[in-house]
């Protein structure tokens, strides 16, 4: 077994391509699945040798990889904690928090070349997991939006202000009312460990949507 640090050939940058990657598929099949778009600008695509569901719509596609573009560095830095993805009804509050936690160890143990076929089935059962999530959450009110949020550590908030990695997409500081919720309920959904990465997911669910 090789032990190496973050440093060692790049790996933050590994990780971060693995994990956005997946972010993207999970978001779109989040949207699908909790119906915030109709059914019809999705087509069924495979990935991770399971079927999911992907927006044909270019705005919106857009929109998703900005946003991860902005995400990669700071998961390349592991300063990225969670990745959150809001659901909100007609007033913007928020009905539902799909939240990714991540975190990646100092020292990475490279035990074979296997590694990330190994991190590639853990991350299918997370896929298979949302697909079937609307059987443990209630129904969302008509005409929800989303949004994406980033939960950083304290010294990569103050340098994202400088660094902007996408002209005409800043970072902003989100309202408090899509970050907190009143008395939520929890649902653990998957949690995944492995040599480079741990990553939890789990659903915030608000008691009364309408």
């Amino acid at each position: 077994m090789t032990t190496l640090t973050r440093q060692d050939l790049n790996f933050g940058q590994v990780v971060a391509d693995i994990l956005c990657e997946f972010l993207e598929v999970a978001i779109h099949l989040i949207l699908y699945v909790r119906e915030v778009y109709p059914s019809g600008i999705f087509q069924k695509r495979k990935k991770y040798n399971v079927p999911v569901q992907m927006s044909c719509h270019p705005e919106l596609n857009q929109y998703i990889q900005d946003t991860l573009h902005c995400v990669k560095p700071l998961i390349e830095k592991n300063d990225a904690e969670k990745v959150v993805v809001v659901i909100m009804d007609k007033e913007h509050h928020p009905v539902e928090r799909f939240v990714f936690e991540i975190s990646q160890p100092t020292l990475l143990s490279i035990s074979s070349d296997t590694l990330l076929s190994h991190v590639e089935q853990l991350l299918r059962a997370f896929i298979l997991k949302i697909s079937v999530c609307d059987a443990v959450l209630n129904n969302n009110p008509p005409g929800c939006s989303f949004s994406v949020l980033v939960h950083t550590r304290d010294a990569a908030t103050r340098n994202m202000e400088k660094v902007q990695v996408i002209k005409d997409f800043p970072w902003i500081v989100a309202d408090e009312q899509e970050v907190h919720m009143q008395e939520p309920r929890l649902i653990p959904l998957k949690t995944m460990t492995s040599d480079i990465v741990k990553m939890q997911l789990y659903v915030e669910e608000r008691a009364q949507k309408t």
